[in-house]
């Protein structure tokens, strides 16, 4: 089961900058998301909040919660949010940080992710469609970890 975390504004998909983020909202993006795992074999679960200490508590559970990988998109904490960071360092699962727009060509301030230093990638520019590139990866890694188990 991976679990995929969006974070601040996330939950105005569809209003805010349509320009910017597209015309698709959170709840057809966690539809595409759910359905893309199915296809993958691979459980979704999704969760949105606005308030930092929630995401934190989030990626703290994630693993005594069952889930096996995160996928991430931090919006706004993307940026700053060093209690985010140190939650994905001190937790033992691979975790993805995904982006709707391209944050490098973005304004100045929105071109550094300090939360990405602690993914195995980021994935940046592609509307929904970096949600499943991250989903395929981590489905990818997931299923060569099990196979090396046995």
């Amino acid at each position: 089961m991976i679990l995929v975390l969006n974070g601040p504004n996330l939950n105005m998909l569809g209003k805010r900058e349509p320009s910017v983020y597209g015309r698709t909202t959170l709840e057809e993006l966690e539809e595409l998301c759910e359905t893309w795992g199915a296809e993958l074999g691979i459980g979704v679960a999704c969760r949105q909040s606005n308030f930092e200490g929630q995401l934190v508590e989030w990626v703290q559970q994630a693993s005594e919660e069952g889930f096996r990988a995160i996928v991430l998109n931090p919006g706004g904490l993307t940026h700053y949010s060093i209690a985010l960071l140190d939650a994905l360092r001190a937790q033992p699962l691979p975790v993805v940080e995904v982006h709707l727009s391209n944050i490098h060509a973005r304004e100045e301030y929105r071109r550094h992710s300090l939360t990405a230093s602690a993914a195995r990638g980021l994935v940046s520019g592609f509307g929904p469609m970096s949600y499943k590139m991250a989903l395929v990866y981590l489905a990818d890694l997931l299923e060569a970890e099990g196979a090396s188990m046995r």
